[in-house]
């Protein structure tokens, strides 16, 4: 027969219960071991016991143990369990992965700025972005193309308190992006960019439905060449609102785009 065996731990020693919360989809945590980040996908029984899988913002899934004290949310050590059947699953997170925060109020723009190519950047940036941006005060302008960028980056008089970032499309080595990103210097200046010839292709293309971007041969318009490819109506217009209702989550886009913009909102929301 078994003896008792009293618990000798002290009591500051003993760990305190952590708060149990439902793996509802969308509800963005970190595990404790490893750190990765992500949103839960599902959960599932198993024969070890419950698991939960996550993604991150680049469309990583990892599945872990749904162990006590196994993970953070907003900076504390909780408990996921398995959601309750039937109930309510709420928007834990922005499009662009970041936690919601319910009832914020816009502020007040601050005097720094994100510049992009086009139009169709800036709608995309707003579409995963927007309520990101508001939160931080961060206004996004587009300028039809960077040709004059030196010129508009001194027009716009850069300093520690009102920081300028600029995206750039195609901005790859031996490019003319390339070439005029280069004259820019200032160090209140953050220019970045991605691969794409065109921001449509930051878009992945399953979400689009779609095999793959088609090579357009140079000399003819992109926009319209990937329109005539793709058997769509040549109305640049139209296909880009096709696009653009085909991205309802940072989980659409390329991680060379997401890296990027996600870079430009910590430059010029720094700290003076």
């Amino acid at each position: 027969m078994r003896s008792y065996q009293p618990d000798l731990t002290p009591p500051w020693k003993k760990s305190a219960p952590a708060p149990e919360v439902p793996a509802e989809p969308d509800l963005v945590v970190e595990e404790a071991v490893t750190g990765f980040c992500g949103a839960v996908i599902r959960c599932e029984k198993t024969a070890e016991g419950p698991t939960v899988t996550l993604e991150d913002r680049f469309g990583k899934h990892r599945v872990f143990p749904m162990a006590p004290r196994g993970f953070l949310l907003e900076g504390r050590v909780v408990t996921l369990v398995r959601p309750s059947a039937g109930g309510p699953v709420r928007p834990a997170r922005t499009a662009s992965g970041s936690v919601a925060v319910p009832g914020a109020r816009a502020r007040v723009a601050r005097a720094g700025r994100i510049y992009v190519e086009g139009r169709h950047d800036a709608e995309l940036v707003e579409r995963v972005w927007g309520d990101d941006l508001r939160v931080e005060g961060v206004v996004v302008e587009y300028l039809e193309g960077i040709d004059d960028l030196p010129a508009i980056v001194r027009e716009f008089a850069p300093a520690p308190g009102a920081r300028l970032g600029v995206l750039v499309d195609h901005l790859v080595p031996g490019s003319k992006e390339s070439r005029i990103a280069a004259q820019v210097s200032d160090g209140d200046v953050l220019v970045v960019g991605h691969p794409y010839i065109d921001v449509w292709e930051a878009v992945k293309p399953a979400s689009v439905g779609i095999a793959g971007w088609p090579v357009v041969p140079r000399g003819q318009d992109w926009k319209t060449g990937v329109c005539r490819a793709l058997g769509w109506p040549e109305n640049t217009g139209a296909a880009w609102q096709r696009i653009l209702s085909s991205v309802r989550s940072y989980r659409d886009l390329q991680p060379e785009l997401l890296g990027r913009v996600e870079e430009l909102i910590d430059f010029v929301t720094l700290p003076d």
